[in-house]
């Protein structure tokens, strides 16, 4: 098979992608004229204009598995009743397309607000308060799983590259030593704010499960702390209506420096996979990679 242009060593572009999707839309039987690409990052997501889906397209085969725990879990979720993303369930998914997953979504139509910290909270509680049911199988949290691609694949200075490594290992050891007291459950694994969408009768669904796992809360608490405690993104107010909903501050717990570490290294190298794509991405990138160089310094970087 082909080696499709999203999978060159210039790296996942949205060039690349929208091949895909047209591609993938041909194989469903949707029409893809129109097709809008809405963002670009660990996938590549695309509004169809002749019907109401959203089409997400993985960065490589390597994805497979996330892909079909995505559809899994969007399944389970419905049938829970929970307000979640839906796949389009009349197609058998994920297709694979030049080494590319890709899946199907029903549009979510936005209401006129974003959703809330404190609704974050709220959606947080009830997700790990859901038990998975037998024959679900998910995977472990692994907070270091992509980021090995990532560096080898990003177009960063050599520099960089061999001081995230460093980074990457001494993480890894930090990690190892760490001490869970709560119980396993369902994770979202990607828990920000950014990953609830209000639709136009007013309900807050949760959205994006490519890292949703079974493993301890405390990493969907990781996010939204460390966005506060680390970057200043919500003010005391926000976080606090976040810390009332779900019960609990993770800046609070003996292994927060560590989880600090680990979610400023991932929000990085995720950036970094995206740097050709333009100036200000790039930009971003060195601002993140200055911080991690300095632990002590005050984070000025901003939300993407």
């Amino acid at each position: 098979m082909a080696v499709d242009a999203a999978r060159t060593e210039e790296g996942f572009t949205s060039a690349g992608a929208a091949r895909v999707m047209r591609a993938a839309c041909r194989a469903a039987g949707l029409d893809d004229r129109g097709a809008e690409l809405i963002r670009l990052g660990e996938n590549a997501l695309f509004r169809l204009a002749s019907v109401p889906v959203i089409v997400r397209v993985a960065r490589g085969e390597e994805w497979l598995p996330k892909a079909r725990t995505e559809v899994a879990v969007s399944r389970w979720l419905a049938k829970e009743g929970f307000p979640a993303a839906r796949i389009v369930e009349d197609l058998e998914q994920p297709f694979l397309i030049d080494g590319h997953p890709v899946t199907f979504w029903h549009l979510i139509v936005e209401g006129d607000r974003k959703a809330t910290y404190g609704e974050l909270g709220g959606v947080l509680r009830d997700l790990h308060s859901l038990a998975v049911p037998e024959g679900l199988e998910l995977p472990s949290f692994e907070p270091f799983d992509k980021q090995e691609l990532r560096m080898e694949r990003a177009v960063i200075p050599v520099d960089d590259k061999v001081f995230l490594r460093k980074r990457w290992r001494e993480l890894q050891d930090r990690y190892a030593e760490l001490r869970f007291e709560t119980p396993k459950g369902p994770v979202h694994g990607d828990a920000h704010v950014q990953n609830l969408m209000v639709d136009d009768r007013g309900q807050v669904i949760l959205i994006d499960f490519e890292a949703f796992c079974y493993d301890h809360p405390e990493w969907d608490l990781m996010v939204t702390s460390v966005e506060h405690h680390s970057l200043g993104w919500q003010t005391d107010e926000q976080y606090a209506d976040f810390v009332a909903a779900y019960g609990r501050d993770l800046y609070d717990w003996p292994g927060y420096e560590t989880l600090r570490g680990i979610q400023e290294f991932g929000m990085t190298t995720w950036l970094m996979q995206n740097v050709q794509e333009d100036a200000e991405t790039a930009e971003e990138y060195r601002r993140r990679i200055a911080g991690l160089r300095n632990d002590d310094a005050p984070r000025d970087w901003r939300p993407w």
